[in-house]
């Protein structure tokens, strides 16, 4: 394989990766705020709980990102692997 479709491949895995993430993030904090949070809430309070789980689910899914990211930079070359994404100005 050459680097375009390495980059290709890299991009929908990450994508991918990052909405299973905050797939999975979601249900775990649905089922956290329904068992122990809700039946404590009044019900006034209960409304926001969605919203805010949504919000938790996609800044914990960024921050997990973030983390699996680093650690792949680490590991692996970006410049031996997979083309820029974005070329170089052709006017200079």
């Amino acid at each position: 394989m050459n680097k375009k479709t390495n980059t290709l491949l890299f991009v929908l895995g990450a994508t991918v990766l990052n909405i299973l993430i905050m797939i999975i993030s979601f249900v775990v904090l649905l089922f956290i705020y329904a068992r122990w949070l809700a039946p404590r809430l009044p019900e006034a309070a209960q409304a926001w709980g969605l919203p805010l789980i949504f919000i938790g689910s996609i800044t914990l899914s960024f921050v997990l990102y973030r983390i699996i990211l680093k650690e792949f930079l680490k590991r692996v070359s970006m410049e031996k692997y997979f083309a820029p994404l974005f070329g170089r100005n052709k006017r200079s």
